[in-house]
């Protein structure tokens, strides 16, 4: 499948007088693309271009990750995520988008809609962190020693890294396509932020949305990789019953990031349901 071969985020949004970076390509209804951790906007480099032939594609690094900005003392929690988004779409003039999320980024696009009351045309979820209990079993190790992992010589955090991102994928994943993805958490800054954002990794921002799910008010599509080792399947089955009318489709041969194992799945799944009328 076809992929960008650079990753343009030419574009800065001023949140709170940090910097978001955001990119857009193609022209037509819009569609918003909200990643999730510890990832950036690159997991949809295989999707984009392809979105973007008939479609306006717009999408970001959230704060604190990726090319966003990275600060001690930055708040980088879902808690502020869904703030960021509802203003990028206010940013960007854009009105009732097509919403696709992926797990932190599938909490950020429920809370902007629940809670900033922010109206999406239709809203797919791949994977995402919204039923309790949540977190990949390194990432509540990590939690509930944060201080001791904060302190890691680098070279130790440069070995777990690949180690742990390579769990988020099924097929064996070359060191030159993971670079991309363990770079922004390298150095001084990089290993600071990564080990912020997991610090900050709270289940009441689920659990404040997760009784209104009953309220989501625009089309659903759940799509989950049937080999997701970090959040099981049957996580997602729940989360179909909780939202009036959602849709759900297993990804086979696939991992948590589907859009590295499967890409084409997720193309298919999203023509098919993007072009669908309302109901």
């Amino acid at each position: 499948m076809r992929a960008l071969k650079d990753w343009p985020l030419n574009h800065r949004y001023d949140f709170r007088g940090q910097a978001v970076r955001y990119g857009t390509t193609g022209d037509g209804p819009p569609v918003v693309l909200v990643h999730g951790t510890p990832f950036s906007s690159f997991v949809w480099h295989r999707i984009a271009p392809l979105l973007a032939e008939s479609r306006r594609v717009f999408y970001f690094d959230l704060l604190g990750y990726g090319r966003s900005e990275m600060r001690d003392g930055q708040d980088v929690s879902l808690g502020v995520q869904n703030e960021i988004l509802a203003g990028l779409l206010v940013h960007w003039k854009v009105e009732r988008p097509h919403v696709v999320a992926h797990d932190f980024g599938g909490a950020t696009a429920l809370r902007a809609h629940l809670i900033n009351g922010c109206d999406f045309h239709s809203l797919t979820l791949i994977d995402p962190v919204a039923l309790a209990p949540w977190g990949s079993p390194f990432v509540r190790h990590v939690h509930e020693h944060e201080a001791a992992f904060r302190g890691l010589p680098p070279y130790i955090h440069e070995a777990i890294l690949p180690a742990y991102i390579r769990g988020a994928v099924k097929r064996t994943i070359p060191d030159d396509e993971l670079a991309p993805y363990v770079g922004p958490w390298l150095g001084e800054t990089g290993q600071a932020a990564f080990y912020r954002q997991i610090a900050q990794m709270d289940q009441r921002y689920t659990d404040e949305v997760e009784p209104r799910y009953g309220e989501v008010r625009c089309r659903t599509l759940i799509l989950w990789g049937e080999d997701d080792a970090w959040i099981p399947i049957e996580r997602g089955r729940r989360l179909q019953a909780l939202i009036p009318g959602a849709r759900f489709r297993p990804v086979p041969d696939a991992g948590h990031l589907v859009q590295e194992d499967a890409p084409e799945a997720i193309i298919a799944a999203l023509f098919d349901f993007l072009r669908q009328p309302d109901v």
